[in-house]
């Protein structure tokens, strides 16, 4: 029997239409406005240009903003499920007195303004300039704290919907070592969490402008602000671009983790 706090098929529809025309409107208008020819016509001369081989030179803030912009993604990525992950792990089986405190840690992000994070950065990223160099790398550093909350969240929710102290005593009584127990035994009951964590990170990275700019480094959003001052027209082309890439992007990492959870469960 259906709840009966559960929406009908057809509200289900409703809104699945609903938000894809809030979604749908601004895109389709987006891609009218490159086309469109001051007589009313339309043309994909705009669109050609931007892959010109001569025009190269004009375009390469978006195509060197986009691959530092991937390269910070990864190690974002990296920073919250090597780092970030285990520790909550550890809070929850070692030490669960500490969740209440190392949770106001990780959500506090949420109540900073990014301007106010970047004064407290800078002069941690001038050691940093002088340590490791200035590469727009260096940022995952940053883009670690900001994603924390979001990525918290997500693992948090996986690591109430399972008994993890149990699991890791049972394959610990069995011989497992801890290493083994965190990589065979959590992470693969982990895997949502870290999955939605991972997206997230992805999105917020591809998706932040002011802390790059502030912190002068490179990515995608402040590419696309400079190219935005040469031609409009561009900037909208690479923007509909990104946010397609974006998606895909996401879509991808998503089906690799529905796979692998799939095949785990089979």
């Amino acid at each position: 029997m259906r709840s009966v706090l559960s929406p009908s098929p057809a509200v289900r529809w409703g809104i699945g239409i609903l938000v894809g025309v809030v979604f749908a409107v601004p895109f389709l208008s987006t891609v009218l406005y490159t086309v469109r020819t001051p007589d009313g016509g339309l043309t994909l001369d705009r669109w050609a240009a931007i892959f010109d081989p001569a025009l190269a030179a004009r375009y390469a803030p978006v195509w060197t903003g986009l691959a530092n912009s991937l390269v910070l993604a990864a190690v974002t990525v990296v920073i919250v499920l090597v780092l970030f992950a285990p520790t909550m792990v550890l809070v929850s089986l070692r030490f669960p007195r500490l969740r209440r405190a190392f949770e106001f840690i990780a959500l506090l992000p949420l109540t900073i303004p990014a301007i106010v994070l970047v004064v407290g950065l800078a002069p941690i990223y001038l050691q940093i300039g002088r340590t490791v160099g200035t590469g727009a790398w260096t940022l995952a550093f940053a883009y670690g704290v900001l994603v924390l909350p979001f990525a918290y969240r997500s693992i948090q929710a996986s690591i109430d919907a399972v008994d993890l102290r149990t699991l890791s005593e049972a394959a610990r009584t069995l011989g497992a070592g801890w290493f083994t127990v965190l990589l065979r035994v959590i992470v693969p009951n982990l895997r949502p969490g870290l999955l939605a964590a991972s997206l997230i990170s992805v999105a917020v990275v591809l998706g932040e402008f002011t802390i790059a700019s502030l912190l002068n480094r490179q990515v995608l959003q402040t590419g696309l602000v400079v190219i935005n001052k040469q031609d409009a027209w561009a900037s909208a082309i690479f923007t509909l671009l990104a946010l397609a890439f974006a998606f895909v992007l996401l879509l991808i990492i998503g089906r690799a983790g529905r796979v692998g959870l799939g095949r785990k469960t089979t």
